[in-house]
């Protein structure tokens, strides 16, 4: 019997714990089941109005003197002098002298050149005497008619008339000279490079210095083939024009050090052709006063060299939309908000762009005057998608679902609900169970947790 009982008794206990196991499972409570409220995007918005906008074409170059210039002397001559302004990067005036040579050689010339002037203003005293004496000696030999040139000496007195002018062009050619051994600048300028220096010998084909005018700069700035359809160039096609209309404004920046300086010029002339390498043109802006020696401006020194961004004023586009870069999607679509809150995909046709804005015409662009367009990029936006924007920062009111309907009546979120009899309805606390579910009363959006901003949330206005 014991035996018996040691075999069976772990089996007995094995089935019922089996048994029990399965009532506990048929009997438990069915689980509450909660329904995720539909997700409801919210976006920036703004309402378009057509605007203006102005054009500004960035490009980029690098400046350079609109004249450069090499001093060379015109004679020949030994250096005595050179002024503190003929060094390497300073700044001198015009007329100013930069280089004096010995002009003992020249005013030896000079005096001779003088001297000569003075015999043959002897000689053709002494030949205009002649010539009177000729004329009266043919009188007195009773000759009739008028003597030959040959017989009064015309051709003499020519001759010292001429010899008398040729003195004289040589006491200009030697004063000349004289003046040509002080090397004046020609224009207000600055050193680029001294060659030259006290105590050297130089001839009229030796380089003193490489100098250039600080009056104005030059950029070269290249346009692409779409930029130059916004920009008003100036051109020669009247005979003679010599391109004396202004041309667009360009603001030229760049940073020295921790400065950023800024200057203002104008487009000047264009390049005959298009650049065969870059497939652009080129057009050249002139910066007056670059240096500040003429204004008293805070910009600092613009220097040759110098690599500058420009900003070339181009058309002023009217009747036209201005979006933000972000609200255009890649192909050129944009996401517009109907009154309803749905969006749609629209496709857009751009006349300009830039880094941070997309200009869109009001005729012929996609869009009409009025349309809501959604500022905030979406990952994966669906035709007829739900959204809650806020226009231009501006939230609109919403009307609040409730339990067992949708009723006209607004609200606002925060300020509790409105329930059928349009007596006003407790907020319960998130994550408990209402008393009509514990009653077994059916479960409504509200008891099963749904957000009050559920199915249904509407803009209004």
């Amino acid at each position: 019997m014991k035996l018996v009982f040691r075999i069976f008794a772990p089996l007995l206990i094995v089935a019922a714990a089996l048994w029990l196991a399965v009532v506990m499972i048929r009997s438990r409570p069915e689980p509450r089941k909660f329904s995720m409220p539909p997700q409801i995007t919210k976006v920036e918005a703004t309402r378009l109005q057509p605007e203006s906008f102005q054009v500004f074409l960035e490009t980029q170059g690098t400046i350079r003197p609109r004249t450069t210039t090499t001093l060379v002397p015109e004679v020949n001559g030994r250096i005595i002098e050179v002024a503190p302004n003929f060094r390497d990067g300073r700044f001198f005036r015009k007329d100013e002298v930069l280089v004096r040579l010995d002009p003992i050689n020249y005013e030896t010339q000079l005096i001779v050149a003088e001297s000569n002037v003075a015999q043959e203003k002897v000689a053709l005293q002494e030949e205009i005497v002649r010539g009177e004496q000729a004329v009266a000696n043919w009188k007195r030999l009773g000759k009739s008619g008028t003597p030959s040139e040959l017989a009064a000496r015309k051709p003499q007195l020519a001759e010292a008339q001429a010899r008398l002018r040729a003195a004289e062009a040589e006491v200009r050619q030697a004063q000349r000279d004289l003046e040509r051994t002080e090397i004046k600048a020609p224009f207000d300028g600055r050193i680029i490079e001294q060659n030259v220096d006290v105590g050297q010998f130089v001839s009229s084909n030796t380089q003193l210095a490489r100098a250039f005018a600080t009056d104005v700069m030059e950029v070269r700035l290249p346009l692409t083939n779409r930029q130059l359809s916004f920009v008003d160039l100036p051109n020669g096609r009247a005979a003679g024009d010599a391109e004396s209309a202004p041309g667009a404004e360009v603001l030229v920046e760049t940073i020295i050090g921790r400065d950023r300086g800024q200057w203002a010029g104008r487009i000047v002339r264009v390049d005959s052709a298009i650049d065969e390498s870059s497939r652009q043109l080129f057009v050249v802006a002139e910066i007056d006063d670059p240096y500040g020696r003429q204004s008293a401006s805070d910009a600092p020194e613009l220097k040759i060299g110098l690599f500058v961004d420009a900003l070339v004023k181009g058309e002023m586009l009217s009747n036209v939309f201005v979006l933000p870069r972000q609200a255009v999607r890649v192909g050129g679509e944009v996401i517009v908000i109907d009154e309803e809150n749905r969006i749609r995909r629209q496709k857009v046709e751009a006349v300009w762009s830039e880094d941070d804005k997309v200009i869109v015409p009001a005729d012929g662009g996609g869009l009409s005057p009025g349309d809501v367009v959604c500022l905030t990029p979406l990952a994966y936006p669906a035709n007829g998608a739900l959204v809650f924007p806020t226009i231009d920062g501006i939230t609109p009111e919403i009307e609040q679902p409730v339990a067992g309907g949708f009723p006209r009546g607004k609200g606002k979120g925060g300020k509790g609900e409105k329930g059928k009899a349009g007596g006003k309805k407790r907020a319960e606390p998130e994550g408990e169970t209402s008393s009509a579910t514990e009653k077994g009363r059916p479960e409504t959006a509200s008891h099963r947790g749904d957000s009050p901003a559920g199915v249904g949330l509407r803009v209004v206005g």
